[in-house]
């Protein structure tokens, strides 16, 4: 499995609503919205889950970390290990989880490696430029503070957006961005994309709903159909 642009990720982080056979209860209705409207969704499901996740159902699966084997201890999980799960991609360097440069560097080598999609988390321009010399196949764009809030930079400073998109266009054509960090409504996710990203997500809006698939189907109203897709 790849992951297929333009698309929309559910991070499950570490809610206890998205453990075990709820969480992949979660992922099979993110599977279905997926279905009825033909627009690209992923899933970050927790890292215990990623084979359940992987193996029945038919979602791309991207690991929330993984730890380097050279600097493991007893309880971490490597970038081997979620590979062998079935993960497709993992977050390197996320806000809440940040790694040395140079570690980063090495990270993206190790996904090349055993055939993980690399996404390397940066806050700011100057960042992901220095993140693009290592040539990882997406950035993900955001603000430690805008993680949960109500203010994410979709909705007070499009503009970074826009000149982060133009600034990795311009260095590594070949990168994906993503953009995330206070995505709420189908509004906000419209917004990223108007802003020229690859992809865009969300945690807490998800978990939060009270009905979450009628907000994954507002949300997916506002994912650009691929070529190969139609309404």
């Amino acid at each position: 499995m790849v992951l297929e642009y333009p698309y929309f990720l559910i991070n499950f982080k570490t809610a206890t609503e998205t453990v075990g056979e709820d969480g992949l209860a979660f992922a099979r209705t993110i599977e279905r919205v997926r279905d009825d409207t033909g627009r690209h969704f992923a899933v970050a499901p927790q890292l215990t889950d990623l084979r359940l996740v992987a193996e029945r159902t038919a979602l791309p699966v991207v690991a929330q970390a993984a730890t380097l084997a050279e600097n493991a201890v007893m309880g971490a999980t490597t970038y081997e290990a979620v590979a062998a799960a079935g993960a497709d991609a993992v977050f390197i360097n996320h806000p809440q989880n940040e790694a040395t440069f140079a570690d980063v560097a090495r990270a993206v080598g190790r996904c090349a490696d055993r055939g993980l999609e690399s996404i390397v988390c940066v806050n700011s321009l100057e960042q992901g430029r220095a993140a693009l010399t290592f040539d990882p196949d997406c950035l993900l764009f955001e603000r430690p503070d805008d993680i949960a809030s109500e203010s994410g930079m979709v909705r007070t400073h499009p503009e970074r957006i826009e000149a982060f998109v133009d600034m990795v266009a311009t260095e590594n054509p070949q990168t994906r961005v993503f953009v995330g960090g206070g995505i709420r409504t189908a509004a906000d996710v419209e917004q990223a994309f108007a802003c020229g990203v690859d992809a865009t997500g969300a945690a807490s809006a998800a978990l939060e709903a009270t009905d979450r698939a009628a907000w994954l189907r507002s949300v997916a109203g506002s994912v650009p159909h691929t070529a190969a897709s139609s309404d």
